[in-house]
């Protein structure tokens, strides 16, 4: 994941957030450069069992919605954590997704969404995607009422 001096930064505040997570190496920047002596140039961690590899690029490259990162969460109360704790300081999209204050994308999504919207019976399947494509972060309730039809 490519950041501009914010790697160590952003290992830190995923690893506080998701359960089964861990800081691994950081490698900083010696004489031969090309950053500053000391300065954090990778750091490993680890989140929900999936490594990653915080690189400090610069300002070259960043993220966008074309690469996102999906949580599956078993009931509202999940739902409602991962979006505080995700979208502080950065930006509530559509359709569960959202944008952290690193701007790397996440999709909130509840169990059994994708099971409702692929629904072989296409009455539930729309109702349940008209009633998702409507909100920005999931109410599990009301895409339940919507995949019942109530």
């Amino acid at each position: 994941m490519w950041f501009d001096g914010q790697a160590e930064e952003a290992a830190n505040h995923y690893v506080s957030i998701f359960k089964d997570s861990k800081l691994g190496r950081i490698v900083r920047y010696n004489e031969a450069g090309p950053g500053p002596v000391g300065e954090v140039l990778t750091v490993e961690f680890e989140v929900n069992g999936q490594k990653f590899v915080g690189l400090n690029g610069g300002p070259q490259f960043t993220f966008n919605e074309a690469i996102s990162f999906q949580i599956f969460c078993a009931d509202q109360d999940e739902v409602d954590y991962y979006w505080s704790k995700l979208s502080d300081g950065g930006a509530e999209v559509a359709c569960g997704w959202l944008r952290d204050k690193y701007g790397v994308s996440w999709q909130v999504v509840p169990d059994g969404l994708i099971d409702m919207i692929s629904d072989p019976d296409p009455d539930k399947a729309k109702r349940s995607t008209e009633a998702m494509m409507s909100m920005v972060k999931f109410d599990v309730a009301a895409l339940r009422r919507a995949y019942a039809g109530e």
